[in-house]
């Protein structure tokens, strides 16, 4: 619903690395927060954060390691994309599918190479804004959605997936596979994702699935309501040893530390 970890200096101060240098990978310690609803730019104790995920649209925390957020399998709430009607993945009578739980939000179909290369249009210049913007790394939301709509091609998601990790690499950034367990072994293999944003690994018990593929480079989110749906508590999904080793709790709109709603907690 994220510096992430380099070995040397990070943040958004430092240039990206060369197309044909290797990314840095997130850090396995210090302090992580997933900032999507609401930026900060350092915790409500006043910790300082070290690894943050935020929003295309957001600006990097200087002197951290940034992951920028980009929904690249459904669109942005309010988007149009009326110019590009193959993109979008449409029911029985025409009419474009919207996620159920979040129906502002069109799921795209990269089923063929013509909406591939429609898709590519609008998402890999947001990418490259990324880049230039001073992250280090994007996390690429809803790779899962060949998964929820069977009309979709998991070959073409796959080759979707593909193309944004060779766009993120050329311009210096590391890349995220987001959620889809069932697919951390290839998107790590074949598809060339560098490290893993998952959430509700704890919470659904698949935290293996991503640690045993991308080892330490996991950054984990859990949600209160879905902790409580499977009875479990926030310690203890901190005491899983498959967990990520920078796993945090947050509320499920991700909204910004003045809201009564906020919640944040770390193991």
């Amino acid at each position: 619903l994220i510096c992430l970890f380099a070995l040397g200096a990070c943040g958004s101060s430092a240039s990206p690395p060369a197309a044909d240098t290797a990314p840095d990978l997130p850090p396995t310690d210090g302090v992580f927060d997933y900032q999507l609803g609401g930026t900060a730019d350092e915790l409500s104790d006043g910790t300082r954060i070290d690894v943050v995920a935020r929003d295309a649209t957001a600006a990097p925390l200087d002197g951290a390691y940034n992951v920028c957020y980009v929904n690249g399998f459904q669109t942005q709430p309010g988007a149009d994309w009326s110019d590009r009607p193959s993109a979008v993945l449409r029911d029985a009578s025409g009419d474009p599918v919207r996620d159920p739980d979040w129906p502002d939000e069109l799921i795209l179909d990269p089923s063929t190479a013509s909406a591939r290369e429609a898709i590519l249009e609008v998402i890999a210049p947001v990418i490259s804004d990324c880049a230039e913007a001073g992250f280090d790394a994007v996390e690429i939301d809803n790779l899962d959605t060949w998964t929820r709509f069977d009309s979709i091609s998991q070959e073409g998601a796959f080759a979707l997936a593909q193309a944004y990790v060779s766009t993120a690499h050329d311009r210096g950034l590391a890349i995220a596979q987001k959620n889809a367990a069932e697919a951390a072994r290839p998107a790590h293999d074949d598809l060339g994702f560098d490290f893993a944003v998952v959430e509700e690994c704890g919470a659904y018990s698949e935290c293996a699935a991503y640690t045993d593929v991308y080892g330490p480079h996991v950054l984990q989110i859990e949600y209160p309501d879905s902790l409580a749906e499977a009875d479990l508590s926030f310690e203890a999904a901190c005491a899983d040893p498959a967990r990520a080793p920078l796993t945090i709790l947050r509320d499920r709109d991700l909204v910004g530390q003045d809201e009564p709603a906020y919640v944040y907690d770390a193991c």
